[in-house]
């Protein structure tokens, strides 16, 4: 998707993501080694069901900022980008519920 460079919503938080994402890709390669060092499938699961966790986590506040600024200064702006910002929402709260 191509989208301009305008500020984002979540761009006072980005340093608070990328620090979570960064957690996020150790427990990844942490689950690597689990799985490399033949370790019990439910202490692996558990590690999976953690970092599922923690990616909802951060999906949620994804959506939040994008919901409180996007979309908000959308509907301020009216007209088709408004409704576009809105069905853009939408359907990523769709893809979150099937996730």
């Amino acid at each position: 998707m191509a989208h301009d460079h305008e500020a984002r919503g979540y761009d006072d938080k980005k340093a608070d993501y990328l620090k979570r994402l960064r957690r996020i890709e150790g427990q990844a390669r942490g689950l690597q080694r689990m799985v490399e060092e033949d370790q019990y499938c439910i202490d692996i699961l558990t590690q999976v069901s953690a970092m599922t966790k923690a990616l909802q986590s951060v999906s949620l506040g994804l959506l939040d900022d994008h919901l409180s600024h996007c979309v908000v200064d959308a509907a301020r702006a009216g007209g088709a980008e408004s409704e576009a910002k809105i069905r853009e929402a939408s359907d990523a709260i769709a893809r979150l519920v099937r996730s």
